[in-house]
């Protein structure tokens, strides 16, 4: 199948396009507000700040693409910068607009952990991910193929607030509190981590997530 993936300066681009192609997608890298439209499948990854990558969506003409796609039930999967900007808001360099997708804003991680200690930001390395939004388990989502404690790569500093806690797919650890690590809302699915750096247990996310396309199709 066919997935898009969307381009605008600010994407680890490389990387995802093998993790997609792992599993057969024909993936088209772009820009293009025209592109995005036709998308059967959609992709959003980024690396920096949600300011810079509002800006560069903004610049290229691609947030009512986006948003008119994910209306219409296109699938969708935000990866890091991608899954924050999913959000209504982020309080990063200031106060930002997001695509709002998922109700909800971005703030910045405590430098203080719960019991004073100081904590490390950004928030660098493994983590285990455990079900939320009232799960037991993975089960029907595309985490289906993952155990709950298997890990994954986060480098972040600042973590995503579903407004709904329904919309919270999995947590992970952070210190001794937990904070978003992916949402789901219908096919608007956001990881906080990069599955296309997480090894299998990442692969097996990707393909949860083709295989979401495919039942779309």
């Amino acid at each position: 199948m066919k997935v898009t993936v969307i381009d605008y300066g600010l994407s680890n681009l490389l990387s995802v396009r093998h993790a997609l192609e792992h599993f057969g997608a024909e993936v088209e890298l772009t820009g293009d507000p025209a592109a995005v439209l036709a998308a059967k499948a959609l992709v959003l990854p980024g690396v920096g700040a949600f300011r810079d990558g509002m800006q560069g969506l903004e610049r290229l003409g691609l947030i009512e693409p986006i948003r008119q796609k994910a209306a219409a039930g296109t699938p969708l999967l935000g990866i890091c910068l991608g899954m924050q900007m999913l959000f209504d808001q982020s309080e990063e360099f200031g106060a930002w607009r997001g695509l709002g997708l998922i109700p909800g804003r971005v703030v910045r991680i405590p430098s203080t952990a719960a019991d004073g200690t100081h904590q490390k930001v950004p928030h660098i390395g493994w983590e285990g991910l455990l079900p939320a939004g009232g799960r037991a388990d993975f089960a029907g989502t595309v985490l289906a193929g993952i155990r709950p404690g298997d890990e994954c790569y986060f480098i972040h500093s600042y973590e995503a607030k579903p407004d709904a806690d329904a919309d919270r797919l999995a947590d992970a650890m952070y210190g001794d509190r937990r904070v978003c690590a992916a949402v789901a809302r219908g096919k608007v699915i956001g990881t906080q981590f990069h599955p296309e750096k997480s090894g299998p247990v990442g692969l097996s996310i990707v393909e949860g997530y083709l295989k979401l396309c495919q039942t779309a199709e």
